[in-house]
């Protein structure tokens, strides 16, 4: 059976399983479904690293998948799904590896209006996960989420409601009520997409005393100072750098260094490279450059950005050119040369993760459902296919786990 052939008939046994109360391996067996002619070869106890994939779940078959990542080889072997997480979208990991947690891309969550965060528990050895609890992002469409080096709250931005919030995170892992809720306000310059805040993303500096939110509305990266034990944002001064009108700010990353940023802008399609000031938490745009081809007239929009681990690389997603956009980063000066474009053989790579080797990176097609596995040349940064490609049902996000041995 071929993997595309598995994934039309995990469709089937979604459905039965709903139909049958029986859950979803139930089904996949009374359908004649084995899991591992469904999600690849069966897992072997052996891996290493744990990669989480976020699968919406207004798709069949979604929810928090798992893979076990062979370091070695790239390969990927399904260990299991946990289900129905009220569609998890961007996830992150605490970083004492006992946590997960996911925001859920909702109107309404537990009675109350606006989406929220899941708390996760992580099996050290297995990595399965279990249900804390549920907190309220007091904001419409959370999108990206991120937890403080300290591990003492879970940072998140509400894309709908335009707004970034703080919830405490408990000895035991669980979520307390916002301690921390700032509403953005204002517009740009595109009539369609800019008409007020859409909070896109919400990241930490390496020194955990400022936060950066990134606002596609407002064309603005708004910096907040930090008190991670208070769940504290307030406003930096100057409190935000301003992108290029129009460009749409949507994910922002660190270089290694700490002494550069990058926002990937989602209606420019273009990265901005900022100088920053770790004292001040200030940034200072040093170059925007474009993320696409020269010659391509088509329609896309930029979604996911990460520096390799090394820091001699910059990787970005286009989504409608559907390739990664590749680039040399001059460790010295933070300036942006582009290396080339790969394919990622579907549609719509709404996000790809970096392991923490530096040896592989995964990409998440949404449209096309699907993951493909690449290796990265250490001295080019280039992507080769490794000819992997797992059926996962509208893909969004993708995060690794170390595992204890």
């Amino acid at each position: 059976m071929t993997l595309r052939d598995a994934g039309s008939r995990m469709a089937f046994a979604a459905l039965l399983s709903l139909c049958l109360g029986v859950g979803w391996s139930g089904a996949a067996r009374g359908a004649g479904l084995g899991l591992a002619a469904l999600r690849g070869a069966r897992d072997d106890g052996k891996g290493k690293t744990m990669v989480y994939v976020a699968a919406r779940t207004k798709a069949k078959g979604g929810g928090i998948q798992r893979y076990r990542l062979d370091g070695a080889t790239g390969k990927l072997t399904w260990a299991g799904v946990t289900a129905e997480r009220a569609n998890p979208s961007f996830l992150a990991i605490h970083p004492n590896r006992r946590f997960l947690y996911t925001v859920n891309e909702v109107r309404s969550l537990g009675g109350k209006r606006g989406g929220g965060v899941s708390a996760l528990a992580i099996n050290p050895k297995t990595g399965d996960l279990a249900l804390l609890n549920q907190q309220s992002t007091r904001g419409a469409g959370p999108c990206h989420l991120v937890v403080d080096a300290q591990g003492k709250c879970v940072l998140a931005a509400n894309y709908g409601g335009g707004s970034v919030c703080a919830l405490p995170i408990g000895a035991d892992g669980r979520l307390g009520e916002a301690t921390a809720f700032v509403q953005h306000k204002g517009h740009s310059v595109n009539p369609k997409r800019q008409k007020g805040p859409h909070a896109h993303s919400i990241n930490v500096a390496p020194d955990n005393r400022f936060a950066f939110a990134a606002d596609l509305g407002l064309d603005q990266v708004l910096v907040y100072r930090l008190d991670a034990a208070k769940g504290a944002l307030t406003p930096n001064d100057p409190p935000f750098a301003k992108t290029a009108p129009g460009a749409g700010p949507r994910h922002f990353a660190f270089h290694p260094n700490g002494r550069f940023a990058y926002v990937i802008n989602e209606l420019g399609n273009t990265v901005t490279a900022f100088a920053y000031d770790a004292a001040k938490g200030t940034l200072t745009v040093i170059q925007d450059i474009t993320t696409l081809p020269k010659g391509f007239d088509g329609t896309s929009y930029t979604a996911e950005v990460q520096v390799h681990p090394g820091g001699k690389f910059l990787y970005g997603s286009n989504r409608g050119h559907n390739s990664i956009a590749i680039f040399a980063v001059d460790t010295a000066t933070g300036k942006l040369t582009p290396a080339g474009h790969e394919s990622t053989q579907g549609d719509w790579p709404r996000n790809f993760g970096i392991d923490p080797t530096g040896t592989w990176l995964i990409v998440a097609n949404r449209k096309t459902d699907n993951l493909v596995v690449y290796r990265i040349d250490p001295a080019t940064g280039a992507l080769k296919p490794t000819g992997q490609t797992i059926e996962v049902p509208a893909p969004v996000c993708v995060k690794f786990l170390p595992l204890a041995p």
